[in-house]
């Protein structure tokens, strides 16, 4: 990306040598590019760990105690063990398994590099947190929709398909946001296993400027901005998922006229 050393000289000519903004000029580049890892690991293992919640969360409402002691488990791990673990075990772990380091590809392109275990692990991580905020939300779909639909003759598949799974998913909007925005704090560790995502590219600049304090604010403060991001997008996925929220907040004018009624006039705002 050549804009961002064009951007690079252009601020340190700004600078004019003045600490710490010239540091900060200097290695602009190098964080920026830590920054897009950890934004690129954040959204992946998000989109992953969505994808795998959603089964997991289905054979958790399972009465059947063959389909859901399983997922039961695989939560109940981990959520009860550290996400620094969960790293070490996927990136020293496998590699003690012959057979792993023998697989061909599947070792040489992704169980041996740093960016695919650090995906893995927050996929498995996030996926495990999800699924139970899933659960709870499908058991909380309230009866009368899901009768409503049983009395048009949907099927369950398209009961869970057009009715509970979206309903669920606009429940756990606000939970989901602040699961994203912890998993881009966890992000952080990636860096201890040798990827230079923000945390890691920072920890590299720092050990040739020896600016601690100043460097370690920069990232704060690029943290902050990823994270505001993140919120923005939460918020307007929520105002899309749960418009029946402010319903009542409309113009009574704008409502159809067979839902026009005393009632409504009362509480429209």
């Amino acid at each position: 990306m050549d804009w961002m050393y064009h951007l690079s000289d252009w601020l340190q000519l700004l600078t004019a040598g003045h600490e710490p903004w010239d540091s900060y000029a200097r290695y602009l580049p190098q964080l920026l590019e830590g920054a897009w890892v950890t934004l690129k690991l954040v959204v992946l293992s998000g989109i992953a760990g969505i994808l795998l919640a959603i089964p997991l969360a289905l054979l958790r409402v399972s009465k059947n105690p063959w389909l859901w002691v399983l997922p039961y488990c695989y939560i109940f791990f981990f959520r009860g063990t550290p996400l620094l673990v969960q790293i070490f075990l996927v990136y020293y772990g496998l590699s003690q398994f012959e057979s792993i380091r023998n697989s061909g590809w599947l070792w040489d392109q992704v169980l041996s590099q740093p960016y695919w275990c650090a995906i893995i692990t927050f996929s498995l991580h996030t996926a495990a947190y999800i699924a139970e905020l899933f659960r709870g939300a499908i058991q909380s779909v309230p009866r009368g929709e899901v009768e409503a639909a049983m009395a048009l003759g949907l099927s369950k598949a398209k009961q869970y398909r057009k009715i509970i799974l979206p309903r669920a998913f606009g429940m756990i909007l606000p939970a989901y946001g602040n699961e994203v925005i912890l998993m881009l704090k966890g992000s952080a560790l990636a860096s201890t296993i040798t990827l230079l995502d923000l945390m890691g590219a920072t920890r590299n600049v720092i050990s040739r400027t020896y600016m601690n304090l100043e460097f370690f604010l920069l990232a704060g403060v690029m943290y902050l901005v990823i994270a505001a991001v993140i919120i923005g997008l939460f918020r307007l996925l929520e105002n899309f998922f749960n418009a029946h929220q402010r319903a009542t907040h409309l113009p009574v004018k704008q409502l159809d006229a067979q839902l026009q009624d005393e009632h409504l006039r009362d509480n429209a705002r």
